[in-house]
Parts: structure tokens; C-alpha cells; sequence
């Protein structure tokens, strides 16, 4: 059912509030007891503000937008966040180097000027353990040096969208400043968050001459897949992003050979497929096998 058709998504509203109140007590738990529920809380707080900026869970778009203020991630402005999520949903650059802002490939160009050093990096974060473990650093240092770039070429969102940050991330600091829980032990939780963020966006993606065979179907309905509010079924968002998250596995059952038709079979079976495949080893090449073709 189109989002259109649903006064307001409730079961998204009812996760947002219930996320803010685990957030609170995650502050007041013992740091050994609060870094697993913090990266659980806070990834799943990122994947609701992805379904804010499709539209989720009312038809006004400001109070959605006011439902995730809190800046719990600490380091990606919602502005920004909504800017590049809403570019990287045209299709028709899925993957590119320098349209698709959250492609994970490199311009073979500027792959080839790298130093060693930095080409072993980034080797190492094309493999599923790289991404986990690094993925958070080599991402986050890549997203902030773009968006300096930015900045100095006064690109129109880039400073709004980062002067907009700084009230609910000195609020999110302040909060963790004056609950028991160390500040160390808040980071931590924070990185382990995106560290999970980073499985989702492993392989969302592929490099392929037909942008529509480009995006994956993982058929997991596990805590991860939770995690990611489904969007592991994500040729079915892509083809359907007004549709909220509670509803797209039932939209793939109802017509599996549709997606997988489109995505020309770009499928696995689980989550745990994947790690099995790419823990220690790379799916893709870091340098876009098809730029310039």
C-alpha cells in the first residue's frame, strides 16, 4: 500500500518514540551493558531517518523531521544526509564514482594516483571484516573531505546543512555529558553503530551496465534485517520509496520473479550468506570496473 493511502505510519511512530526512550536509559546502564544497546539503538535510529526522508511517518514533512532532531550519530548532519540520500536515488548513476554520492567505487583515475599505503586501506575495506571494522573511519574521512570540497566551492545546502547540526549535536553531547555514562564509552557505541550501518550498504549496490540489475535483494528477515527497517529488500525500495518499511517484504512476496527479474537475480539468501562469502574477502574491485565504458 502507497504511503498515500495510510493516514500516518504508525509502527514507525511507535518505533521512533521507543528508540528515544532506549537511548535515555542506554545513558544510565553500566558502559559494558549500554555500548551493545547504544549501536543496536542508534543504527536502528539511522534507519528512521531514512524513512524521514521518504516521507515517514506523516504527511508533514516537518514533523517527521522533528521526530529525529536528536543528532545521535554525531557525525552526518540529517540536512546532509537527506540531500545525498535523495541524489543517490536516481537510478540512473546508481554506482557511479562521482554522481552517486554513496557509491563505494573509485574513479579508476583516481585509484590509480593513490599511494600504496592507501590503496591497501581501502582493499582491506572492500572485504565484509574491512567494512566493520574500518568502514566507519575510511567512510566518515571520505564523506567529511567531500564535503569540504563543497563548502569551499559553495555548493547551496552544504553550510546550512551543517550549521542546522549543531544544535542537536551540542544537545546529543550535552545529555551524554551529564548522564554516569563515560563519553569513551558513548563513542564506542556510536562506532559500533555504524560499523552495523556498513553491512547494510556492503553490497546494496553493484556495478552493472543496466541500472536496474544494479541493486539487491537479501532475503532476511533476522535482527539485522529489523535493523535496517528492511531495507535489505532494497530493489524493492528503490522501486517503490513511498512505501514504509513495515511493508516491503510482503510487496517482494507478492511478486519475487518481478524484483528478481529486474535486478537480473542480484539476490542472496541471508545476511549470513554474506559473511560467509565476504568476510575476508573483497566482492568488488575498489576501482569501478565499468567507469569510462
Amino acid at each position: 500500500m502507497p504511503r498515500s493511502a495510510e493516514p500516518f505510519a504508525w509502527p514507525t511512530l511507535g518505533l521512533i518514540g521507543a528508540v528515544h526512550a532506549i537511548w535515555i536509559a542506554s545513558l544510565f546502564l553500566p558502559a559494558a551493558i549500554a555500548i551493545p544497546f547504544l549501536a543496536a539503538v542508534i543504527a536502528l535510529y539511522a534507519s528512521l531517518q531514512h524513512e524521514v526522508i521518504h516521507g515517514h511517518p506523516f504527511r508533514n514533512q516537518a514533523l517527521n523531521v522533528a521526530l529525529v532532531w536528536p543528532a545521535y550519530t554525531l557525525v552526518v548532519p540529517y540536512l546532509r544526509f537527506r540531500d545525498t540520500h535523495i541524489a543517490h536515488h536516481q537510478d540512473a548513476v546508481l554506482t557511479d564514482p562521482y554522481d552517486d554520492p554513496e557509491s563505494n567505487y573509485l574513479a579508476p583515475e583516481v585509484w590509480e594516483r593513490l599511494p600504496p599505503l592507501a590503496r591497501r586501506v581501502l582493499t582491506l575495506n572492500n572485504t565484509l571484516l574491512g567494512r566493520i571494522l574500518i568502514g566507519p573511519i575510511v567512510g566518515t574521512t571520505v564523506f567529511l573531505w567531500w564535503e569540504v570540497k563543497r563548502l569551499r566551492q559553495k555548493e547551496p545546502g552544504i553550510a546550512e546543512g551543517w550549521l542546522a547540526h549543531l544544535p542537536p549535536l551540542g544537545l546529543t553531547v550535552l545529555a551524554v555529558a551529564l548522564s554516569p555514562l563515560p563519553f569513551w564509552a558513548y563513542a564506542i557505541g556510536v562506532y559500533a553503530a555504524l560499523s552495523i550501518l556498513r553491512i547494510r550498504t556492503y553490497l546494496e549496490h553493484r556495478a552493472h551496465e543496466h541500472c536496474a540489475s544494479r541493486t539487491v535483494i537479501i532475503e532476511d528477515r533476522g535482527l539485522l534485517a529489523f535493523l535496517f527497517l528492511n531495507n535489505n529488500f532494497h530493489v524493492v525500495h528503490h522501486m517503490h520509496p513511498e512505501v514504509p518499511w513495515y511493508r516491503l517484504p510482503a510487496l517482494y512476496r507478492s511478486s519475487p520473479d518481478r524484483y528478481l527479474r529486474r535486478n537480473q537475480g542480484y539476490r542472496y539468501g541471508s545476511y549470513a550468506d554474506i559473511f560467509r562469502r565476504y568476510l575476508l574477502r573483497a566482492k568488488d574491485p575498489v576501482s569501478h570496473p565499468l567507469s569510462g565504458k
